[in-house]
């Protein structure tokens, strides 16, 4: 089906306004994505667009530029325009790739009618919920706002900034763009790791401060485990889709049980070196809020530890996912403690072990 003849989204109903605004932007950041074609009828063009987006998703990104802002702040060289730049571009670029990989999967052919990614949520593009005209038009508007703040940082970092850009494009190029992806030879969920741990986290301490950090680098690696851990558990989830469409992700390389394994070993790595970093003295004490976490982190371990059920429990939302759920789930718990004990950290930076 060519861009051309893809159905377009529902028209609302006669005397129905599309519904936009303030509150309809937050649900599309808070809310799961919605199912069906028609539930898109009366959301106006952003809001499609940001569904489109997987806005839900962007947490993470948030979270890896507050983790950075935090760090900063500790170490009393935080500047705030930097900062919110970093901020706003971590989340377009997020966008950016949520759109690619969905543009890409489904040129390609691997988002097929059964496909794990059409049957868990609406496909923007196949089910013509978003016209190839909107998604061209927001994604022109994105690459102009990201190239601006790179363009801004180059000018004001110098040539650190330059790669760092680099490093971040060529990264969102062979995720998902290239003709041998990063994610069909096993590499995607290692990808994961890098981006939303040293290079957002680390990169972004560097480029709001203009100085270089091995502490940042290494606080890094818990948060990305954890977005690690959520690629890890949707591709176990999708695995046997994944085999029949020659995708040698991760799981499909290790196999599932052997995913599941090196997923849960990921998950006790997050709480493991945070321990070990607030033990060297590298992070604050009150880090260790995310114990907090500890009882979701032992509800993924459980999930994790065995099969799948044949069929979504009733009332599930988001099947066939299951594993990523739970992955999900517990990293948005986990990220939020950790930021909160950074918070703490910033206020009494002094306070410190080692």
């Amino acid at each position: 089906m060519s861009a051309e003849t893809e159905a377009r989204p529902p028209a609302p109903a006669a005397g129905a306004p599309p519904r936009g605004g303030p509150f309809a932007f937050v649900g599309a950041f808070t809310g799961f994505y919605p199912a069906q074609a028609s539930e898109f009828a009366h959301l106006d063009p952003v809001t499609r667009f940001l569904y489109a987006a997987r806005s839900v998703i962007l947490v993470i990104s948030a979270q890896s530029a507050l983790m950075a802002g935090l760090l900063a702040i500790t170490d009393r060289r935080f500047e705030v325009v930097p900062f919110v730049l970093v901020f706003v571009g971590f989340l377009v670029l997020h966008a950016v790739s949520n759109l690619s990989n969905d543009y890409f999967g489904y040129r390609r052919g691997h988002d097929t009618d059964d496909s794990p990614r059409r049957r868990y949520t609406l496909h923007p593009i196949a089910s013509g919920a978003v016209t190839p005209r909107l998604l061209a038009g927001g994604l022109v508007v994105l690459g102009v706002v990201a190239a601006a703040i790179a363009v801004y940082f180059v000018a004001l970092r110098g040539w650190p900034a330059v790669w760092l850009a680099v490093i971040g494009a060529v990264l969102l190029y062979a995720y998902d763009a290239a003709p041998r992806a990063l994610k069909e030879l096993g590499l995607g969920e290692i990808a994961a790791f890098v981006v939303w741990g040293p290079l957002m986290i680390g990169g972004g301490y560097f480029v709001i401060t203009g100085h270089w950090s091995g502490v940042a680098f290494a606080v890094s690696v818990p948060p990305g485990l954890g977005v690690m851990s959520i690629l890890v558990g949707k591709h176990v989830d999708q695995r046997e889709f994944d085999t029949g469409q020659s995708q040698r992700t991760l799981p499909v390389l290790l196999g599932e049980r052997g995913a599941r394994a090196f997923n849960q070993v990921s998950v006790v790595a997050m709480y493991g070196v945070t321990a070990l970093l607030v033990g060297l003295g590298d992070l604050s004490p009150f880090t260790l809020l995310i114990v907090v976490a500890a009882p979701r982190a032992l509800h993924a371990l459980r999930v994790m530890a065995r099969p799948a059920p044949a069929a979504a429990p009733a009332g599930y939302v988001g099947w066939p996912l299951w594993y990523h759920r739970v992955c999900l789930v517990h990293n948005r718990a986990f990220g939020w403690l950790f930021i909160a004990g950074l918070v703490v950290g910033a206020v009494f930076p002094h306070l410190r072990f080692g």
